[in-house]
């Protein structure tokens, strides 16, 4: 099938690891050319080389800081000087995790900045490429914990969730403009950071953190959240259904919040 990004230009924030840059890779095979926005320099490094490996026709990296405005609208400024329009933006950032009574309100303040506040910027900042462009989409990641609650991740859950209602709300205000915008809500995901993070935790249970099945297993043991497949997923199963929310080919499917967790009980 193809999507349609031969002669497309997106945005991946958050894209030099993780579901991020596997969205940007699978945007670059299917000929996208793409930025990706994240803080280092050496992840965008090796994330440019990665694009241009996959066959993106151009790849940058662009060092921004999702937490500051001005780095923001800097980082689209650059993407506006290089290209002049936009087709997709997919933004991936969120916050990190954190018990209700262990957080102070710096700390929700920051959870709501770059799991809510970072999308909100980062949307307003493309909307006028995103507008010149002949066709353009806008996917979110939230998380399907924002349908499952879990207290470890309070502020987490609540600063996506604020994000998927924001998500749900541009879809209806940005159809006159033919601008699809949809949500992808992940489960658990197998990717390098969350293998680094649980390595010697899911040891200490003798369970690899590299095997979807063994960290399905943790969380089902640990929390309670199993999926019908048995198995946590893998960032390109996450990429490639956003390419195609993503994508040209996508020409009706709008303020659709999907979720790609392996099976739950959720609609």
């Amino acid at each position: 099938m193809d999507l349609g990004f031969a002669g497309s230009t997106a945005v991946v924030t958050g894209g030099s690891k993780g579901m991020g840059l596997a969205i940007a890779e699978t945007l670059a095979a299917e000929g996208a050319s793409v930025a990706v926005m994240a803080r280092g320099h050496r992840a965008l490094d090796a994330a440019v080389s990665s694009l241009r490996r996959a066959g993106a026709p151009d790849a940058v990296g662009l060092s921004v800081d999702m937490t500051d405005a001005a780095s923001i609208s800097a980082g689209f400024a650059a993407v506006a000087q290089r290209w002049g329009q936009l087709n997709t933006l997919v933004h991936t950032i969120g916050p990190g995790d954190g018990y209700f009574e262990q957080m102070d309100d710096a700390q929700w303040e920051e959870a709501f900045t770059l799991g809510t506040m970072s999308g909100v910027r980062s949307i307003r900042a493309a909307l006028p490429l995103l507008r010149s462009a002949d066709w353009a989409r806008i996917v979110t990641l939230s998380a399907h914990s924002i349908q499952r609650q879990n207290p470890r991740i309070v502020a987490y859950t609540a600063a996506k969730s604020a994000l998927a209602s924001v998500t749900k709300n541009l879809s209806k205000s940005l159809a006159k403009d033919g601008i699809l915008v949809n949500c992808v809500c992940p489960g658990t995901i197998v990717t390098a950071s969350f293998t680094e993070a649980l390595r010697d935790i899911l040891a200490a249970d003798g369970l690899d953190a590299t095997d979807p099945v063994d960290v399905m297993t943790w969380i089902d043991n640990n929390f309670h959240q199993p999926c019908d497949l048995g198995r946590a997923g893998l960032p390109e199963e996450v990429a490639s259904l956003t390419a195609y929310l993503a994508s040209r080919r996508n020409g009706y499917v709008t303020g659709a919040a999907v979720n790609v967790d392996g099976g739950s009980d959720f609609i």
